[in-house]
């Protein structure tokens, strides 16, 4: 409880007492424990308290179709049909990922959770205190579920799902990750061999990697995997630019807003992204191996590839070699790994990321066999102070 609440709940019950009897209580003696909140401990909380309280609370597990991390972004089916029942209701979504099946129905027993938004088997599930409803699939028979006594939701949640609602989101799901669902106008991936440019920005690469001790040829590979040199791009995540950097990434790294789609920001913000990232994986002392982890966590998330190289060591690993830790990086979409306890953050599409990290290291090869010129000149002439 905050303490804006603690403080609330006091004043409510000392205007309370001055309601009827004259006679004064001294309150100097209450304990704080005694406080109660809006909605007590066991106090049912359905429909109506829910608007109130204008947020709605979700239990899942990890998973492809139900609820993934991507790039910061939630994701998955179930979640996104969640949210969209959310949205129509007027509250917030908050997500609570648990363990395994048990725990899922024990949160939404003891009320720690509103709607269980999961394709529960209903004939394996014989637990009196819950009632299926909303998003269903006839053919494996299994449904989300809230509280047995929470009709109102219950009954929200059928009216509102349609038989049709959830292959729409798979089908709308599958069309964003064919291309990355990018919006992008592609260049080619060398603007001028004969005169050694790889493109428009290679004076913002030079400048931007001679600060990070990168290779700008290496950082040219990663932006055409990322949009094809255009700056205009953007991903269905919400990833914009030249280095498909995402809202909140960028305030991270103070990178204003409006400056996102701009490409000499753009570039310098991906640096320093770049350089942070190679300092979480400095235990990798190979720099050539240290580059493929950068890049897929550039690409998937820090802590998924931590997720990995704890499987890789857990069996005997080198968890320091890309070729070991990319074998479990893959394997982290199948449940029998990204449920394994050791993982702490779930479900990632491994096998996109590893698409990611050996087409930039190809392309990047194939840069460094062009005979390129020096934009870096021209470039620090005008800029001597770029950041």
């Amino acid at each position: 409880m905050t303490l804006l609440g603690l403080y609330l709940g006091v004043v409510c019950s000392l205007l309370a007492s001055c309601g009827g009897a004259q006679e004064r209580k001294d309150y100097t003696d209450v304990p704080w424990c005694v406080v109660s909140d809006t909605i007590g401990l066991n106090e049912e909380i359905d429909l109506d308290e829910l608007l109130t309280n204008g947020e709605m609370i979700m239990v899942t597990l990890y998973g492809e179709d139900t609820y993934y991390d991507y790039k910061g972004r939630a994701a998955g089916c179930h979640y996104r049909l969640c949210q969209r029942f959310a949205d129509m209701l007027g509250v917030r979504l908050r997500i609570d990922v648990c363990r395994d099946t048990a725990d899922m129905i024990s949160k939404l027993i003891l009320g720690d959770a509103d709607v269980l938004v999961f394709p529960l088997p209903k004939q394996g599930c014989k637990n009196g205190k819950i009632r299926f409803c909303g998003t269903y699939d006839e053919k494996r028979s299994v449904q989300w579920a809230v509280r047995k006594n929470q009709q109102k939701l219950a009954d929200a949640l059928d009216g509102w799902f349609k038989p049709d609602m959830l292959q729409q989101v798979k089908e709308e799901e599958r069309q964003m990750w064919s291309g990355y669902g990018i919006r992008r106008r592609a260049a080619a991936p060398i603007m001028d061999k004969e005169r050694g440019v790889i493109s428009r920005y290679d004076a913002f690469f030079v400048a931007a990697c001679s600060e990070i001790r990168w290779d700008w040829r290496l950082m040219a590979a990663q932006c055409y995997q990322e949009s094809a040199f255009d700056p205009d791009a953007k991903s269905w995540a919400g990833a914009c630019g030249l280095m498909q950097i995402m809202p909140a990434t960028a305030e991270h790294l103070k990178l204003p807003q409006e400056r996102l789609f701009d490409p000499e920001s753009n570039i310098f913000a991906a640096a320093r992204f770049l350089a942070e990232l190679d300092g979480m994986f400095s235990d990798v002392s190979s720099r050539k191996e240290r580059i493929c982890f950068v890049l897929a966590s550039y690409n998937g998330g820090a802590l998924h590839i931590r997720d990995a190289m704890a499987l890789a060591e857990r069996d005997g690993k080198d968890c320091h070699v890309w070729e070991e830790v990319s074998r479990y990086l893959k394997m982290l979409s199948e449940p029998a790994y990204y449920n394994d306890s050791i993982v702490k953050n779930g479900y990632i599409r491994g096998s996109e990321t590893l698409n990611y990290v050996e087409s930039i290291m190809s392309r990047w090869q194939s840069y460094r066999n062009v005979r390129v010129g020096l934009p870096s000149v021209t470039y620090q002439q005008k800029h001597p102070r770029v950041r």
